[in-house]
């Protein structure tokens, strides 16, 4: 098993691997009622293979995994993709919980260490979250983890076969006080 980044109470972030193949798979198939229509992560070895390559081999990437403390199951994942350093210092995330976690506060839990991790270790500035206005469970993450609502972009990500509708929603350190400040 991969060392973990952070550990919280109940769970610890770590890298996904290629490793993770057939438990992230499983744990997805069990969860498409949970995810659909707005989420489609990998459902077999191979679309993982390609999913997990792209994420571990771009430096603009990281896939990110949150796991149960107790026992090490994979309660769901957080990417912060399109990272931009310079003056931007800004990543955005996308995340899903799998079904026999949800509900139970770990993906809460693991989003704030996602974004100590974010704003520590990395240096970014700035998180954004895009969300579609239907999506209960993801917007009320957004708002449990201090994200505040920016904008509303019409037609925005091309998602199951259309392109959707998105709120904008972000943090920045100055959010989230002076422990990650960067000097």
């Amino acid at each position: 098993m991969a060392a973990h980044l952070l550990e919280g109470p109940r769970v610890a972030l770590r890298h996904i691997a290629l490793a993770d193949a057939d438990e992230f798979t499983a744990r997805a198939r069990e969860s498409q009622e949970l995810h659909r229509p707005w989420l489609f992560p990998p459902l077999t070895g191979e679309a993982f293979a390609a999913y997990a390559g792209q994420l571990v081999e771009d430096p603009t990437r990281h896939g990110l995994l949150v796991c149960e403390r107790d026992g090490g199951a994979i309660a769901g994942y957080i990417n912060i993709n399109n990272i931009v350093l310079g003056g931007f210092r800004s990543g955005t995330l996308g995340y899903g919980a799998f079904a026999h976690a949800a509900r139970r506060g770990l993906m809460t839990e693991g989003l704030g260490l996602v974004v100590r991790y974010a704003f520590g270790t990395l240096g970014l500035h700035r998180l954004e979250i895009n969300v579609q206005p239907g999506n209960a469970a993801s917007l009320a993450l957004a708002r449990r983890a201090g994200f505040r609502l920016e904008g509303y972009s019409p037609d925005f990500l091309f998602v199951d076969g259309a392109w959707r509708d998105h709120e904008r929603w972000a943090l920045t350190t100055e959010m989230t006080g002076a422990a990650f400040a960067q000097s």
